[in-house]
């Protein structure tokens, strides 16, 4: 029999709008049986590597700044080049998402980052397989993947709202089903004992 896989969300928030989103993805993970860690990677001297370590996927989430991942999150992406080195998440499920006021705000751009960084480290990129949404005249901003994106999960949130207000409640499911989605690769994807 399996055990439990573990998922960790290794995420930077500026502003508090990535880690709703960061918590949403967390939630869908554990309806789907993982054990989930939140790994907040804001200071590269303070990230708890052996929870990334030991997990069996990570989900990486970042702020869209300026067309890319945030500068705190590039930190973390350098910081972890030892682990590169040493092969040391190879194998592992990756996903990620990302989070900006504006609808586009280049969001694709920090997603390609993100998976590009994960094929580096030898990962195992999982996209988000939902269709598009709100994209016909029957579709409806409360849909899953309002964005319509298929890299990874995009968010938005309006740039005068806190967190509490916003991203909307379909951002919020969409995440879900991200989670969902990496929990059930990774429990594919263990290795039997």
């Amino acid at each position: 029999m399996s055990q439990q896989v573990k998922v960790a969300v290794a995420y930077h928030s500026g502003f508090g709008h990535t880690e709703v989103v960061a918590q949403s993805v967390a939630t869908g993970a554990e309806q789907a049986g993982a054990q989930v860690t939140l790994v907040s990677v804001a200071d590269v001297d303070e990230i708890d590597w052996d929870t990334l370590n030991e997990a069996d996927a990570i989900i990486f989430g970042s702020p869209t700044y300026m067309g890319s991942v945030s500068g705190p999150f590039k930190s973390f992406m350098d910081a972890s080049s030892k682990i590169w080195f040493e092969g040391g998440w190879k194998n592992k499920i990756a996903a990620g998402f990302t989070n900006s006021a504006s609808m586009s705000g280049d969001k694709l751009n920090t997603l390609v980052q993100m998976s590009i960084y994960a094929a580096q480290q030898g990962m195992v990129w999982t996209g988000l397989a939902l269709p598009p949404g709100n994209n016909s005249s029957e579709g409806s901003p409360e849909d899953l993947n309002r964005l319509g994106s298929f890299l990874g999960l995009m968010t938005q949130s309006n740039a005068d709202q806190s967190a509490d207000e916003v991203p909307p409640a379909s951002d919020h499911r969409t995440a879900q089903v991200l989670g969902a989605r990496v929990a059930e690769a990774a429990q594919r994807w263990q290795q039997p004992s």
